[in-house]
């Protein structure tokens, strides 16, 4: 079947530009032209309302000119319902109050753009939360949530969205603004809609009854069940699940819900997942509320990329259950468990009582589900995501679905939520390995169709049809009930515009499939290898979390703006490959702006679960739009920093000359200027001279017991002021270790990266290599006094040179001082009880190395402390550059200030970043300490 594309995209005198409160300008539309799907449909221009009026303005202008409107949550659909070629309508950025929380009667009163996490967290304050719980809680919406009819893996216990749904505030497709409670009947309104709706259910009970609501995940079309009588015609949860199609949701009101006090997991193994699906008729009598299945292709994914150490013992077999049972009696709690366990046709199985080792278990789960689209050989794709099944029928079903995936020569995932039948899996689609690529997607979902119908399921379980299942409906509904949809959207909508595409008129499963498009690009061809790199984002949207941990993202925790999320750059620099709205390749301002802020932290390589290095493609993309042009006056003054300070260094009247220069406000106002430094900043200060050399003289002829290690001093450590290169080494020496430091410089090239000077850095970094290689083949081991550089080694070091085996010996003999005492078992820690440590951990080294030593040490020494969460801000030269200073003290003012003003002035701050230090001393004046300096001063 050939598919003609509904996105010609906008003219400048489309009729949406004209819209109160719509941004249409590239940039915009680039980061909204897909969502965490296949799709890709550029829209006409983007609205972000401010307010619940706002949002009906914009409803009634649209309605009004004729334009498509597509209201968008969190942008974390997978199934294309957060996309359309009118105006995109962004609810999550302003429409976040809670109005109303009511914790006697459970129920809360939210806007369409409150996150499912917020406003659980604020309704356990008073004991209660809301109930359904997608693996997207920490940024999905409300209002997306309803939209989808969202379940997550707790449904079994607390019911879909639809089910928590109690009364929504809405306007139709024709401009009626209704209020839809489900404790009213609605069969006495005299709202034209309703009354409209209420005859055409009446005229096709058979049709609605033999049809639909045949099980609790069938969530694919319109959920008509609710307007049965004996369902007492309930509106409101009947509009969960109809995509935006119907009606603009304003207000919710959603029912909360107390978890039981106890809770217990019953983990059970079986020979291969089909047979634990199998084992759903013994378990689910027993009540959970939540039943999880996988197997050894999951786990085998998070042993091989985190680590052993990610799966703790599982019971034998090949395919797992973990099962969540919850009571309000402990020992009855157990006693179910003890019967599930005998009952459940198990190879073997274990009630887990240890909260710990459950959590470990669950976490196998979230994080196999985070690495399946990136740990197949071929890119993993959601396009076939959610079917279900009923439970009954899973083991059967998924025993011809991997059947299903040898017959296409696919490869997929499987695991999911079994209790209630629903199977999530991303699959390898050839999408951009060959020119048919979605003509053998189209013939593998239409198969997948009529398997799922074939067992009396559902195309959807949880996540809505949007484009990818909405021309497929008909496989699992008869022409009367397609029929029957297409007459609710003319009763609601009859002018088509609140989501075309999707459900009602679909577009084709294969029309505006994103990457296929890929194949036209130039870059394609010229560079496949970045082009995959860049479509690692799939636009999950962990990066746009409400509540956060780590360091991802931290220019978004600043802004809240999308263009500013790991997520929204990859839209962009995807948008630049395809070439179609993006045109001017890698010197596109729309790239460069969206760029702008990223401070090159390198959060998303290790927080995203596909593992998007937005710092590696920053770099690329300014070394390709500077390739043999004029560069920015910071790239030459901060990214050649290392070179200036070799310079400054080598005579002894330069240091003193260039800090008279750099500290005096006359002077320094006009090198900031020549340099690119913003007139805010203070300048650090060089060292009298290398402190390299000086710490080399100053354990020279000074033997430890242990043997010999390399103590490597970076660039920033040898040319500014301080005195933690020469403390490094005293506290090796004091150790037992003879430290060794260098004649010869060796830079890693960090500035040279960070400014997309990636020949420079590559030369730098061959450099350093030569230097320090014949050390590591001795068996040294190199400390370094610098974590962002050792970094380098770890991370950009492998990827710019990847052909010299010396370069990946080198990095993996590198570590920070902390890894390298953590694993002298002769090392001990000071005594600092008593004591307060606020830990600023450098971005580069909690995203590449991870901060496991230096936490393992510190808690060893008694202390309470403070790991920083996030970015100080600086982000090396990202914070010095002109025009980025509010935004580097808005970062600071995210973790690290709030932090510093909760521990209060006698915490000791600990940093042993360059970029931290200088942050601190810059905006509170602060003298941070560094690993080695808190050692020494408390070394007994």
């Amino acid at each position: 079947m050939t598919v003609t594309s509904r996105n010609p995209g906008a003219a400048a005198s489309d009729p949406a530009t004209a819209l109160p409160g719509v941004d249409a300008t590239t940039l915009t539309r680039g980061l909204y032209s897909t969502d965490a799907s296949l799709y890709r449909v550029v829209p006409a221009g983007v609205a972000v309302p401010r307010d619940r009026a706002e949002l009906e303005a914009l409803v009634d202008a649209a309605r009004a000119a004729g334009v498509p409107l597509t209201l968008r949550g969190a942008g974390t659909s997978c199934a294309g319902n957060a996309v359309g070629p009118g105006v995109v309508a962004d609810v999550a950025r302003h429409l976040t109050v809670i109005h109303e929380l009511d914790a006697d009667a459970a129920l809360a009163v939210v806007d369409p753009g409150v996150v499912q996490d917020v406003l659980s967290r604020r309704a356990q304050t008073v004991g209660l939360r809301f109930g359904p719980d997608p693996s997207t809680f920490t940024r999905c919406t409300i209002g997306g949530m309803i939209g989808n009819n969202a379940c997550g893996p707790r449904a079994l216990g607390y019911g879909r969205t639809s089910d928590n749904v109690v009364a929504l505030d809405v306007i139709t497709g024709t401009g009626e603004r209704l209020t839809l409670d489900s404790r009213t009947d609605l069969r006495a309104s005299d709202s034209p809609t309703l009354r409209a709706l209420h005859a055409l259910v009446m005229a096709n009970l058979g049709v609605i009854r033999t049809q639909f609501g045949r099980f609790g995940r069938q969530v694919s079309g319109y959920s008509l069940e609710w307007l049965l009588p004996e369902n007492g015609f309930d509106v409101a949860k009947f509009l969960a699940g109809t995509e935006g199609t119907l009606a603009v949701v304003t207000r919710a009101t959603v029912r909360l819900v107390a978890d039981a006090p106890f809770t217990t997991m019953v983990a059970l193994g079986y020979p291969t997942m089909p047979d634990a699906a199998d084992a759903m008729p013994a378990i689910l009598p027993f009540r959970p509320t939540a039943v999880e299945g996988m197997d050894a292709r999951i786990v085998d994914v998070v042993r091989r990329t985190l680590g052993a150490g990610a799966v703790p013992p599982l019971p034998a077999g090949e395919g797992w259950v973990f099962v969540e049972l919850t009571d309000d009696d402990e020992a009855r709690l157990l006693e179910r468990a003890d019967a599930l366990l005998a009952t459940s046709g198990c190879l073997e199985g274990e009630v887990v009582t240890d909260t710990a080792k459950a959590d470990r278990l669950w976490k196998i789960r979230s994080d196999g589900a985070g690495l399946a689209g990136v740990s197949l050989a071929r890119p993993a794709y959601a396009g076939w995501e959610d079917a279900a099944v009923p439970p009954e029928k899973l083991g059967d079903y998924l025993r011809d679905f991997d059947a299903l995936l040898v017959e296409h020569d696919l490869e997929g995932l499987p695991y999911g939520h079994f209790g209630d039948g629903c199977v999530h899996c991303r699959i390898d689609f050839p999408l951009t390995q060959v020119d048919d690529g979605g003509a053998r997607y189209r013939a593998f979902v239409e198969a997948a169709a009529a398997l799922v119908a074939s067992y009396g399921g559902s195309l959807s379980g949880e996540h809505g049809d949007g484009r990818a299942r909405s021309e497929l409906l008909a496989t699992m509904y008869s022409p009367e009930a397609i029929a029957l949809f297409g007459q609710v959207k003319a009763i609601f909508d009859p002018d088509g515009l609140l989501n075309p595409g999707v459900l009602v008129d679909p577009a084709g499963v294969d029309a505006d499939l994103r990457a296929p498009q890929v194949r036209r690009s130039p870059l394609f061809l010229a560079d496949p290898g970045f082009v995959e790199d860049v479509h690692r984002c799939t636009g999950v949207g962990k990066c746009v979390a409400a509540n956060l941990s780590g360091v991802m993202c931290p220019s978004w925790q600043a802004t809240r703006e999308e263009k500013d999320s790991t997520r929204g750059r990859a839209r962009i620099l995807q948008e630049m490959i395809n070439g179609t709205l993006v045109t001017d390749g890698w010197r596109s301002p729309e790239v460069h702006e969206a760029l702008d802020l990223c401070l090159s932290c390198k959060g998303c390589s290790r927080d995203c679960p596909t593992g998007t290095d937005m710092a590696a493609y920053k770099s690329r993309v300014q070394y390709e739009a500077f390739k043999g042009r004029p560069r920015p006056l910071d790239h030459y003054s901060m990214g050649w920093l290392p070179r200036w300070g070799r310079l400054v260094s080598s005579n002894p009247v330069l240091p003193r000359l260039a800090n008279a220069v750099l500290q005096t406000p006359l002077l320094s106002g006009l090198a900031k200027r020549l340099a690119g430094v913003d007139a805010h900043r203070g300048m650090p200060r060089f060292a009298p001279g290398s402190r390299r050399a000086a710490a080399r003289r100053s354990v020279e002829g000074k033997v430890g017991a242990k043997g010999e290690v390399v103590l490597w001093v970076d660039s920033f450590s040898d040319a500014f002021a301080g005195d933690h290169v020469a403390t490094t080494a005293a506290v090796l020496l004091a150790n037992g270790w003879t430290p060794r430091l260098l004649e010869r410089k060796a830079c890693c090239g960090l500035t040279w990266i960070t400014t997309g000077q990636l020949d420079g850095a590559t030369r730098e970094l061959r450099n350093a290599t030569d230097v320090l290689h014949p050390h590591v083949a001795r068996g040294l081991k190199v400390v370094g006094t610098e974590p962002s550089c050792l970094a380098v080694w770890r991370s950009d070091a492998l990827e710019l040179i990847p052909d010299d085996r010396r370069v990946a010996e080198v990095a993996a003999s590198v570590m920070t001082l902390a890894e390298f005492l953590d694993a002298d078992a002769a090392f001990e820690v000071p005594d600092l009880s008593g004591h307060t440590i606020v830990a600023q951990p450098h971005c580069h080294e909690a995203s590449v190395m991870g901060w496991a030593a230096e936490a393992s040490l510190l808690a060893k020494t008694g202390a309470k402390v403070v790991k920083v969460q996030g970015c100080c801000g600086l982000a090396g030269n990202h914070g010095m550059i002109a025009g980025h200073y509010d935004f580097s003290v808005s970062v600071f003012g995210t973790n690290l200030g709030p932090a510093l003003d909760a521990a209060g002035p006698d915490a000791i701050v600990l940093a042993d970043g360059f970029s931290c230090r200088t942050q601190l001393e810059d905006l509170r004046g602060l003298q941070a300490l560094t690993f080695a300096e808190l050692l020494a001063a408390h070394h007994s």
